[in-house]
C-alpha cells in the first residue's frame, strides 16, 4: 500500500475498512504524543514518574474549532508551553490525515469531497458557537438540521458500501482487493485433452484411431 496516498493524499478511493484503519492510526499516534508530553512534563520536574500513568493529553474535536473562535486565545497564556506544541501539532496531523481518508471515503460513494462541509464543519462549528445563539426555535430547528447531517454522514462514511464499480473518482477499491486476491493464489494447470490422446493405427483397439496414453 502507498502509505503516503493513503494517508496524506486527497485523489483516489478507499473503503469502510480503511477508513476505520485510519480512525485507529490517529487514536495510536495520539496515545504516542500523550506519553510524549508527559515525559517532557517528567524531565522538566513538573510532573514525578508515578502520577503519568493517569496522563491525559486531549485531542477532541471542540480542539480543532477552537481555532476560530477568539475567546479560546484568553486561555493561551496560562496553557503549558509543550502541551500547546503537542496539540497544535497533532490536530494539525490528525486533522489533515482525517480529512485525506474522508474525502476518498466519500469518492468511494460518488459524492464529492465537499460533502465534507455539512457532514462535519458544519456540526463543529455549531457546537463550537452553539452558547451565542438564542433560545429561539429557528436555532433549535437549524440544530436539528445539523444533528441529521453529521448522522447521515456517519451513515454514509461509516456504514455503506462505495458504489459497484469504477466511478468518476477512480476503480473500486474492493475489486482491487479481490483481484489481488485471486492473483496470489497459485494457478493451475488446465488439462489438456490433446496433450493427452495419441493417434494409433486403424487396426489396433480401441476402435476409433485413438487411446488414453498409457500412465493417465
Amino acid at each position: 500500500m502507498n502509505w503516503t496516498w493513503y494517508l496524506f493524499r486527497f485523489d483516489g478511493r478507499i473503503n469502510r475498512a480503511l477508513f476505520w484503519q485510519a480512525l485507529l492510526i490517529v487514536a495510536l499516534l495520539a496515545s504516542l504524543l500523550g506519553l510524549t508530553g508527559e515525559a517532557i512534563r517528567v524531565l522538566n520536574g513538573q510532573r514525578s514518574f508515578t502520577s503519568t500513568l493517569t496522563f491525559s493529553l486531549d485531542f477532541a474535536l471542540d480542539d480543532l474549532f477552537k481555532v476560530v473562535d477568539p475567546r479560546a486565545y484568553r486561555l493561551l497564556p496560562s496553557a503549558d508551553r509543550s502541551t500547546l506544541v503537542l496539540k497544535a501539532f497533532g490536530i494539525s496531523l490528525f486533522l489533515w490525515i482525517y480529512l485525506a481518508t474522508a474525502i476518498k471515503r466519500l469518492h468511494d460513494r460518488d459524492r464529492s469531497g465537499w460533502w465534507i462541509v455539512p457532514f462535519f464543519v458544519a456540526a463543529g462549528l455549531f457546537n463550537q458557537f452553539s452558547d451565542l445563539l438564542p433560545d429561539s426555535y429557528w436555532a433549535r430547528a437549524f440544530d436539528l438540521v445539523v444533528e441529521i447531517l453529521w448522522l447521515w454522514g456517519l451513515v454514509e462514511m461509516f456504514g455503506l458500501r462505495g458504489s459497484l464499480g469504477s466511478n468518476r473518482f477512480g476503480p473500486d477499491p474492493l475489486a482491487e482487493v479481490e483481484d489481488n486476491s485471486a492473483s496470489a493464489l497459485p494457478s493451475q494447470k488446465s488439462w489438456d485433452q490433446q496433450s493427452e490422446l495419441e493417434f494409433v493405427p486403424r487396426n489396433a483397439s480401441p476402435p476409433g484411431g485413438m487411446r488414453v496414453k498409457p500412465g493417465v
